[in-house]
């Protein structure tokens, strides 16, 4: 038998992979085609959209007196439309987060803020309570499912090793709306009536509306796969025409072409099934526990300073400034954190930093390497919590409670950045449905703490109220041990039941 020559052709370049094999060494494609400063403007584009549900609550509050005085009805109905806008806000991401892993990123915006900026425009002219009520629920509907979609859009873009500090600059934006939303509604009531509170959102999402429209390309990996695959209609963008990836579409070696697309409608239901995955839930529970007591807190805090401080509406929203200014810097350190804690890791055993949950069986912990830091934030913000709640008892100087804010926003968001890190890493592919998951449970968890909030600080004190909401938090210590160490056993186990199946 003849020996076959092994030496590289005269066009070729001598690697140490031809003169072995005599084969040119095949790359696997990129996560994203997109560039870091690509990526890092798709994401801060969908984080800013996401922060619009937020504002939409806060910056309504200022308003409540006069639009009871100017629509002559009660400060209950006024109330009413708080109520209906949080109810909207619990059930209208489970429409879109499923619309958005099924049908792309991109619709979803544009029909998502086309409702929004449609429903500000018209509570800014509206005259009556009913157009007030029916408003604010299509202003919710509109607002609250960016939340989901956001995340979706950071899935498909970020690679787990850098992942946290995309999911940190979401967080950064959606905190900023609890502390600025109050302060821009009091100061608009107050000096320009508050239908330029709405004019004021007609502006900022009329804005982003038009950036969208022209630059926010599709993300979905299942209509563009990495970024590489040309899109179509509704999904092509004038950000796609004029800037083409940095991968040519000829060169990315594609193992199977991208399915056809069924249009479907959204089904809300798709959002249970994760709640019976053992680790979704875990983190889901961890993450509502705090959202709930991050919520009774913030509720009390404006109430209890005009009460106890004699502070005037302008002044009770200041108030809120230090714990959205923690929040702000929490959800970006963090963020870095996380991925510094993920290529820690992935050193430390020795292995690719590549954990995707899609591709099946794997023995890296992402579980126990996503909550390494947690530990330390659910003491300290369990302190704080309880802190808040005595020094709110005791009438001690301002100073006392808004240090305790502080800290719990330092804290509190921090996990929140490590809940929707996770839940986005082991569900890749379904990641807005996942969020919509987490939605519903915190939405129902924040109402019920809220709701329960005066009841117990009626027959308790406001010390052992949040002495009370304390011992939720340290519900999440559990939780969290049991995560760390049965996370990656439930999650081999339930690929190895779907591969079966």
């Amino acid at each position: 038998m003849a020996e076959v020559s092994k030496e590289p052709l005269p066009d070729e370049p001598v690697t140490e992979s031809t003169v072995e094999t005599g084969v040119q060494p095949v790359e696997d494609p990129p996560f994203s085609v997109y560039t870091k400063t690509e990526k890092r403007l798709i994401s801060s584009a969908a984080s800013y959209a996401a922060m619009f549900s937020g504002l939409s609550t806060f910056i309504y509050y200022p308003a409540i007196v006069p639009l009871s005085r100017d629509l002559s009805v009660s400060i209950q109905l006024i109330n009413l439309t708080i109520t209906s806008y949080l109810v909207v806000a619990g059930i209208a991401p489970a429409f879109m987060g499923d619309m958005a892993d099924q049908t792309g990123r991109r619709p979803v915006y544009l029909l998502t803020f086309a409702l929004y900026v449609g429903a500000n425009l018209g509570l800014a002219l509206q005259n009556s309570y009913p157009a007030l009520l029916v408003l604010r629920m299509v202003q919710s509907a509109g607002s609250s499912g960016t939340f989901a979609a956001a995340y979706g859009v950071i899935a498909d873009i970020a690679k787990p090793e850098e992942r946290g500090t995309y999911v940190g600059i979401l967080i950064m934006f959606t905190c900023t709306a609890p502390s600025l939303g109050p302060v821009l509604g009091g100061i608009l009531t107050q000096h320009v009536g508050w239908r330029w509170i709405f004019w004021l959102l007609v502006i900022m999402s009329g804005v982003h509306l038009a950036v969208l429209i022209l630059f926010f390309p599709e993300t979905s990996r299942k209509i563009v796969n990495n970024g590489s695959i040309q899109a179509r209609g509704i999904h092509r963008t004038l950000f796609s025409v004029l800037k083409s990836p940095s991968l040519p579409k000829k060169d990315v070696d594609l193992e199977e072409p991208m399915p056809k697309r069924k249009f479907r409608i959204p089904n809300p239901l798709t959002s249970i099934p994760i709640l019976f995955n053992k680790n979704s839930l875990c983190v889901i529970l961890v993450g509502s526990i705090y959202y709930s007591v991050t919520r009774t807190l913030s509720a009390s805090l404006s109430t209890q300073c005009i009460e106890l401080y004699g502070l005037n509406y302008l002044e009770a929203g200041l108030v809120y400034l230090p714990s959205g200014i923690a929040g702000v810097i929490s959800s970006y350190t963090t963020g870095k954190l996380l991925d510094k804690d993920y290529r820690y890791v992935s050193k430390k055993l020795g292995c690719e930093i590549n954990f995707r949950a899609e591709d099946g069986p794997s023995s890296f912990p992402i579980e126990k390497t996503r909550f390494r830091s947690i530990w330390a934030l659910i003491f300290i913000s369990t302190g704080a919590t309880l802190g808040y709640g005595w020094s709110i008892q005791q009438k001690t100087h301002l100073a006392v409670p808004l240090t305790m804010q502080f800290l719990s926003g330092l804290t509190i968001t921090s996990i929140f950045t490590i809940c929707g890190t996770l839940l986005t890493d082991l569900n890749p592919h379904q990641s807005s449905t996942a969020q919509a998951s987490y939605n519903l449970v915190r939405c129902v968890g924040a109402g019920a703490g809220v709701a329960a909030l005066d009841a117990i600080a009626n027959a308790v004190g406001l010390g052992w109220c949040f002495t009370i909401y304390a011992g939720f938090c340290i519900l999440a210590v559990p939780i969290s041990w049991i995560l760390q160490t049965r996370g990656v056993q439930w999650r081999n186990k339930a690929s190895d039941k779907s591969d079966d199946a």
